[in-house]
């Protein structure tokens, strides 16, 4: 799409299928990671220390120049960037399969399922998709500049949700209320929580702030950290940690898609007005837990107005201002358009569309055969299994195989794009760079350790700089160049 770079990270849950297990969940997720690096080769092993959580050796960039890390015990992908939403969802889908691969591979496919979710249903623990999306720096970032923003994201969640059983406990968050800093949870003092059947979105009940910088504590529509990954005086990264993981290709598409447009409306000044909500948390969680999906919103002027009104006076202003832009701009209009007018009648003409419709399809459909209630403890096992990453148990996968998934990509793609980046973004020269790497080092065995190098590593790899055996900087500050034959040339001057 026009001037726009996207990502996504996907923090995976992992479960144990055993009653008494031999090993932690943390445990196959670094037996699961040595195998990529250590006995597939599939990229190189950081050396030095990336963070105070990120010792050397916990993760490393791929060849298809993503990022497969560990992140408090969870497996995390981050895909390289992508100039257009079909290489997106090729190597979204393409992070989903590398680890699903090497599972098999060491064995472990009847002992673990990896899950595509960000919910665990016993602990209430939550785990995130990232969005990421560049910007000009003259991006409006501020409260009222971001307004629309907050508006459209409160309420995309009606086609962009995975859909769960069940509600989170209050969260566990301090916010400010007039002039005073009070916990969320005395909000819900004294008013007992009503069981919720199903909700559409997983991640609305543990968003607690409009605006917030830190993304693990007091998670925000908004999340305010200026880390641009690329040359600060020209980018701005919009780092995005509301959304749920999709396991539809149309969903992610539609997704990033659809807040790629309102990015670039708000960049040029076109976003509609007059739509800001008076309380965006509070209206969130709302829209998500909506038994009845009227989904209906009060906006700061006292007006009330549903989610689907919202969203169309965003599409209108899309359409009318970019219509024509690029073919992909055309194709999310379009298919914006549809799935509204889809929402306004049976959910069930979503299904393979949307997660969260889909989710509920077969959940009402197994509820009502086997005649259960909602609180049945069966009906969460069948909410993980949607996401099951192993195609012969996941329940997206059986839809796939019915034809009633609506497809964006190819598994040819989606097997290309495993092991090679994006060829029009910077991610094509960092993958060159891994490559090199994988080809001029000795291959480290398994079980070896990397602590040698912490001092005086061969290499040392980020997003936007990367040095070899101690010799000058090479920076990538711009995400929309492919660098690849100036690192080529840089590597072969070592």
């Amino acid at each position: 799409m026009l001037n726009r770079i996207f990502g996504i990270e996907t923090e995976y849950g992992l479960l144990v299928n055993q009653d008494r297990p031999d090993h932690t969940p943390t445990w196959f997720a670094h037996q699961i990671r040595d195998h990529l690096f250590h006995v597939q080769h599939r990229g190189v092993l950081d050396l030095h220390h990336r963070g105070h959580d990120e010792p050397p050796g916990n993760g490393g960039f791929l060849t298809n120049a993503g990022r497969m890390y560990l992140d408090m015990g969870h497996l995390e992908y981050a895909s390289p960037e992508c100039h257009s939403l079909m290489d997106l969802v090729a190597v979204d889908r393409a992070g989903d399969l590398v680890l699903q691969q090497a599972i098999e591979e060491l064995g472990f496919g009847d002992t673990i399922s990896l899950i595509k979710n960000n919910i665990d249903h016993e602990t209430d623990a939550t785990f995130g998709s990232h969005e990421n999306y560049l910007v000009t720096r003259r991006f409006p970032f501020s409260r009222r500049g971001l307004s629309p923003l907050v508006s459209f994201l409160v309420t995309r969640q009606i086609f962009t949700g995975s859909g769960r059983i069940g509600a989170a406990s209050p969260q566990d968050a301090w916010i400010q209320m007039d002039r005073l800093i009070v916990p969320r949870a005395a909000l819900h003092q004294g008013s007992p929580q009503t069981m919720i059947p199903f909700q559409i979105s997983q991640r609305a009940d543990h968003i607690v702030n409009d605006f917030f910088e830190w993304v693990q504590q007091n998670r925000a529509i908004i999340n305010t950290r200026d880390e641009p990954l690329a040359d600060p005086n020209q980018y701005r990264r919009i780092h995005l940690l509301l959304g749920d993981s999709n396991m539809a290709e149309y969903a992610t598409a539609l997704k990033m898609g659809t807040t790629g447009l309102v990015l670039q409306l708000i960049e040029d000044g076109k976003a509609p007005r007059g739509l800001d909500i008076d309380e965006p948390v509070e209206t969130l969680q709302e829209i998500s837990q909506d038994q009845d999906r009227q989904w209906i919103v009060r906006l700061q002027s006292g007006q009330s107005i549903s989610a689907i009104d919202i969203q169309e006076q965003f599409l209108a202003a899309a359409r009318d201002a970019y219509a024509g832009q690029d073919e992909e701009t055309d194709w999310v209009l379009a298919q914006w358009e549809a799935v509204l007018t889809d929402l306004r009648g049976d959910y069930t003409k979503l299904v393979g569309r949307v997660d969260w419709a889909s989710k509920l399809w077969l959940l009402e459909s197994f509820r009502e055969a086997e005649q259960l209630e909602w609180h049945d403890p069966t009906l969460k096992s069948l909410d993980l299994e949607y996401h099951n990453l192993r195609a012969d148990r996941g329940l997206y996968f059986g839809l796939l195989e019915e034809g009633r998934v609506h497809r964006m990509t190819t598994d040819k793609a989606i097997t290309l794009a495993m092991e090679h980046p994006p060829r029009n973004t910077r991610a094509f020269g960092r993958g060159e760079l891994v490559r090199h790497l994988l080809a001029d080092a000795p291959i480290a065995e398994p079980g070896s350790s990397v602590q040698d190098e912490r001092y005086f590593p061969a290499y040392v790899i980020n997003w936007s700089i990367f040095q070899v055996r101690g010799r000058t900087p090479f920076p990538m500050p711009d995400p929309f160049k492919t660098y690849a034959q100036d690192v080529r040339s840089h590597l072969q001057s070592l």
